[in-house]
């Protein structure tokens, strides 16, 4: 076990007088359960229970009444009820009984400063109806993935993370935690693979995790497909899904096969309820809100850089590299800052946005925009000088403000760039294992 940044939330939410029972969403094998059982120690009692076991599920099928329930829960893992106020209740897979999600309205309207969290397999929610969350009476948090900045606590390097939590970093910190980045960017996020890494150090040995980890996603879509067609949509849709991350895509033909735009549709939608992929449609404008273009083709994100980096055959080629943005036509380091973008935000909506402009004449495209003190600010993720970046410059023209980010292989800097059409803005360049800070970084260039 490492320590991850959402344990933070936890304890802020742990510390509302009147909490509602909160929901972990996140993908198969991001950690959910490995890091509530963490969370759990600052309690001084803690009941888990997991409904795929028949003995933990039986109080859920049995009774309806939310005193009884609670009674039996207590006496059957042996706990005080007078202490029901310091007890932390996690209730692991909960899909497997539909009753015990709605029940969870009554934990929040009856036991208030009781602390309840459930987890499990969103993907069984697509196929049945039966199935819904009390609105209102309920909160959702989101884990996702391994972040580089957890990476570095994982394996040991204290000293690295201090340095890159420091605003601004420190020249001298610059090589070392570039090299780190380097086979956080090889190995990715999953945390069965970071703990391997960590405990053996061996980049080569974790060819069979992977494999694992793309099968069970596989297997899950065939347990749970409603038809044999369904099945074998969503299991090219997996598979194709690696080999087209990080690019545009249209969902007729999706990865070279002969599926309608309607199914390949319904499969993708499907596996982004369970954070396996993520479709990022583009925005237009340059204000807030934020509002997608759906007739535009999206961008497709899936669930971890690691496992793309191995399903395309990419590893090798990180191993030796001077510049991240020369692998795979920067698809790679695009999608890793993306990911790292997405790592620090925990709420059940959070996402990646893109700016484009699409004409004939005048077509652009702006890697990322993130919300900034109610601002849009454009990301491009690129080596090269400042003023080879003709969509940025786009973007710069047309907007109210005059702050952008640029990640790169190089040193942090801020630059002052004029556009074509004269007008000047600033250009923050950060390395690109600096992904993660970028929020931080915006406020130390605003001050």
């Amino acid at each position: 076990m490492f320590h991850r940044d959402i344990l933070k939330e936890l304890e802020k939410w742990a510390k509302s007088k009147k909490k509602k029972p909160l929901v972990i969403r996140g993908a198969r094998q991001v950690g959910k359960t490995t890091v509530i059982n963490q969370f759990a120690t600052r309690f001084e009692q803690y009941i888990y229970l997991n409904l795929e076991v028949p003995t933990d599920r039986k109080p859920f099928e049995d009774f309806t009444d939310i005193d009884t329930l609670l009674q039996a829960t207590f006496f059957l893992k042996n706990k005080t009820l007078e202490k029901r106020d310091a007890t932390l209740i996690f209730i692991d897979e909960i899909q497997s009984v539909p009753a015990a999600i709605n029940l969870l309205r009554y934990f929040y309207e009856h036991y208030p400063s009781l602390s309840v969290i459930a987890a499990g397999s969103m993907l069984e929610n697509l196929f049945d109806k039966s199935i819904s969350f009390p609105v209102g009476r309920v909160e959702f948090k989101v884990l996702r993935p391994v972040s580089f900045s957890e990476f570095l606590l994982a394996i040991g390097e204290t000293a690295a993370h201090e340095q890159l939590n420091k605003i601004p970093l420190p020249a001298f910190a610059q090589s070392k935690l570039q090299n780190l980045f380097h086979t956080y960017a090889l190995l990715g996020g999953m945390p069965e693979v970071v703990n391997h890494y960590a405990t053996h150090r061996d980049l080569t040995a974790v060819t069979k995790l992977y494999d694992s980890l793309l099968a069970s996603y596989i297997d899950d879509s065939e347990k749970y497909a409603r038809n044999e067609t369904q099945m074998q949509i969503l299991r090219h849709a997996i598979r194709a899904s690696f080999y087209e991350a990080g690019k545009r895509i249209k969902f007729q033909g999706f990865g070279n096969s002969n599926y309608k735009s309607k199914e390949v549709s319904e499969s993708l939608r499907a596996l982004q309820k369970v954070l396996l992929v993520n479709l990022i449609y583009p925005v237009t404008g340059f204000q807030l809100p934020l509002i997608p273009d759906l007739k535009k083709a999206p961008r497709l994100h899936v669930l971890d850089t690691g496992l793309m980096n191995y399903m395309v055959g990419i590893q090798k080629e990180i191993i030796g590299t001077e510049d991240l943005n020369s692998i795979y036509q920067g698809i790679m380091i695009e999608h890793l800052v993306g990911q790292e973008l997405l790592a620090q935000q925990y709420q059940a909506l959070s996402t990646l946005h893109f700016w484009v402009r699409e004409k004939k004449q005048s077509s652009a495209e702006v890697d990322y925009i993130i919300p900034f003190e109610n601002e849009l600010i454009p990301i491009e993720v690129k080596s090269g000088s400042a003023g080879s970046m003709r969509s940025l410059h786009q973007y710069m023209d047309e907007t109210t403000h005059s702050k952008s980010l640029r990640f790169y292989n190089g040193e942090l800097n801020l630059s002052k760039v004029k556009t074509p059409n004269g007008k000047e803005f600033f250009l923050l360049n950060l390395p690109y294992f600096l992904a993660c800070k970028s929020e931080a970084y915006l406020e130390w260039m605003s001050k």
